[in-house]
């Protein structure tokens, strides 16, 4: 099942990891005593980005009965939230910004363009998720508790609709993110009180009303006889965003080669350790520049996992880093292309849905979940865990 005993899982030493930590950390420290003004600049040109592909959107809208003026809107909008969501909203929260002392981009002030209030996000995202990162039972970003995306949770019948509701979250990622913090289930089977869910669902029902108020309201009744084209343009901008984010966020944590862990895994957990964790639950994907800046540069989610709050423009240059280490140290550094790390992930999804008498590859030894069990019973390899692996699969094609 989940990997208990990381160190033995990536076949390195005490020493080895504290060491690797010991890296990560100089990396850190260096980037940050570079921290400077081509940061601000680039910060600054992507606000101006964001604004002015809205802005656009927005009065191309106005004469949204044209076809051409409502796709030219729509883009344009999509675009916008985009950037605004996923290069700000989402970094800018995680704090990649603070050193900078400006309230307008500090990870306490900044309220983004979606459903999702902020304070629930960063609960659930920079405190819950990060910190115990693929930890099944403790990251409720593991399946998002409505996917099955390892054997380590139990097949039950209502996940033989879990294509279905792949389906349903990527179309509406923005309310499955919103009501992921709430934790309503737990509210109704009396395991959180309802004098700490009430407060969180009246800044969620606000937030919600603000926004269905800008979209779905004011910028379509400002457009006049153009409302309703508006009002589908401002859902379809929407979608587009949501289903942009969804892909970019599953590629990062479900593909292949994203491992997950059990709570045994913590005990005594060192920082190392964490980094090491992080390194081997996360994946990559390959992205040019256009792309990794509309994915808010999370194409590096490794990176993003070892360093949440350093600034994002800075992932390309930390990956080549990273890569490096990972060689050294005979680690996997999971990538691939966007297309085929989704295509992993959606074939762990709708092969989860199935009961798991049905499924061909152990527990200890699938592409979706595995453990240090999977070398059991074979000679320990020279070198770390991508050696491991590979003589793992050269043994099993001998058999063949």
């Amino acid at each position: 099942m989940a990997i208990t005993d990381i160190n033995e899982y990536a076949h390195l030493t005490d020493a080895d990891v504290e060491a690797l930590g010991a890296e990560l950390d100089a990396l850190r420290r260096e980037i940050e005593a570079d921290r400077g003004l081509r940061d601000v600049r680039y910060l600054r040109r992507t606000i101006v980005a964001h604004r002015a592909l809205e802005v656009v959107g927005r009065v191309a809208l106005l004469g949204s009965h044209k076809r051409s003026l409502w796709w030219l809107g729509t883009g344009s909008l999509a675009l916008s939230k985009i950037i605004e969501n996923m290069e700000l909203g989402h970094n800018v929260m995680h704090g990649q910004w603070d050193w900078m002392n400006d309230p307008e981009v500090h990870s306490t002030t900044w309220e983004w363009d979606m459903v999702c209030a902020s304070p629930h996000w960063k609960h659930s995202h920079n405190y819950i998720h990060h910190k115990y990162t693929n930890v099944v039972g403790m990251d409720d970003d593991v399946g998002y508790k409505i996917l099955r995306v390892t054997r380590d949770e139990p097949w039950e019948p209502r996940r033989a609709f879990q294509p279905l509701f792949n389906v349903l979250l990527a179309l509406t990622f923005e309310w499955g993110i919103g009501l992921h913090d709430l934790a309503l289930k737990e509210v109704i089977e009396g395991r959180k009180s309802k004098e700490e869910a009430i407060p969180q669902i009246k800044l969620f029902l606000r937030k919600i009303g603000r926004q269905v108020a800008k979209d779905y309201v004011l910028f379509p009744v400002l457009s006049g006889p153009n409302a309703r084209h508006t009002l589908t343009a401002n859902l379809s901008a929407n979608v587009i965003r949501n289903l942009w984010a969804y892909v970019v966020i599953f590629c990062g944590h479900f593909p292949d080669g994203a491992e997950k862990f059990t709570t045994e895994s913590l005990e005594d957990e060192t920082h190392g350790q964490w980094y090491l964790r992080q390194m081997l639950g996360t994946a990559n994907f390959n992205a040019g520049p256009a792309m990794a800046f509309l994915s808010g540069n999370l194409c590096y989610q490794i990176e993003h996992h070892l360093y949440p709050d350093l600034p994002s423009n800075r992932y390309a240059e930390i990956a080549e880093r990273v890569r490096a280490l990972c060689d050294k140290y005979d680690l996997p550094y999971t990538t691939g292309s966007l297309f085929v790390q989704y295509m992993k992930t959606l074939r762990t999804i709708n092969k989860l849905a199935l009961p798991d008498q049905f499924l061909r590859d152990t527990a200890d030894d699938a592409p979706e979940t595995a453990s240090e069990r999977r070398f059991a019973g074979i000679p320990r390899a020279a070198g770390g865990l991508k050696s491991a692996i590979a003589d793992l699969k050269r043994n099993k094609l001998s058999r063949k």
